[in-house]
């Protein structure tokens, strides 16, 4: 991943953001041992935004397009309240049982539920309303993962995607591979659409904040 932030500046953002928890300072450590793709990862800084997010919104069940390895289903939890719910849809049943088994070390092993599988098939049978969706997955995926996940969405609640900007790939024009082209296309018909109002913020790879009127 290009760095879109000057890295020195990311670093000292995170050193004066909330630190993790030990779990997660753990299970970010697993990740760079388990995948080469642990880039994949959210990482310190996203997660505490991740975390503030949902805690600012007051959501109480929160819907996840893309487990990896539970790091920022992990971070989410820690701002619902007890009664809070975590469904996260991972297509990999290799990230899904690592991630489960970070999640039981958890005090939020009751709080998320992972659904393995195809995430458009899962979403197909939830049932709503959730307060806030995290969009972390393929990219080509995320128009469809948008559409399924709107009408699932209370108004005035919140859906945040991942990468965005995509290594600022998005902005070359000679770019035109299926990665790059899907965002483009999901960037713009998010700008466009009246249902929602929208930020796209230079978080590490980029992430668009989306408000359901």
């Amino acid at each position: 991943m290009t760095d879109i932030t000057d890295p020195a500046i990311e670093a000292y953002a995170a050193e004066h953001s909330s630190p993790e928890p030990p779990l997660l300072e753990e299970l970010a450590a697993a990740t760079r041992e388990f995948s080469e793709a642990h880039g994949m990862m959210v990482g310190r800084l996203e997660g505490r935004f991740l975390k503030l997010l949902v805690a600012i919104s007051g959501a109480r069940r929160v819907l996840e397009i893309g487990t990896f390895t539970g790091y920022s289903a992990l971070s989410m939890a820690e701002a619902l309240p007890a009664d809070g719910q975590i469904v996260t849809c991972e297509l990999s049943e290799r990230h899904g049982e690592m991630a489960q088994r970070f999640i039981d070390r958890s005090p939020y092993r009751t709080m998320i539920n992972i659904r393995l599988g195809p995430a458009i098939e899962t979403l197909a049978v939830l049932d709503g309303e959730f307060d806030f969706a995290f969009i972390d997955a393929d990219k080509p995926g995320y128009l469809a993962y948008y559409e399924a996940v709107l009408p699932l969405l209370r108004s005035g609640g919140l859906i945040v995607t991942d990468n965005v900007l995509w290594s600022g790939q998005v902005l070359d024009v000679r770019d035109e591979s299926r990665d790059t082209v899907a965002l483009r296309a999901f960037n713009e018909r998010v700008a466009a659409d009246h249902r929602v109002e929208c930020v796209m913020l230079p978080i590490r790879d980029g992430v668009t904040l989306i408000r359901k009127s």
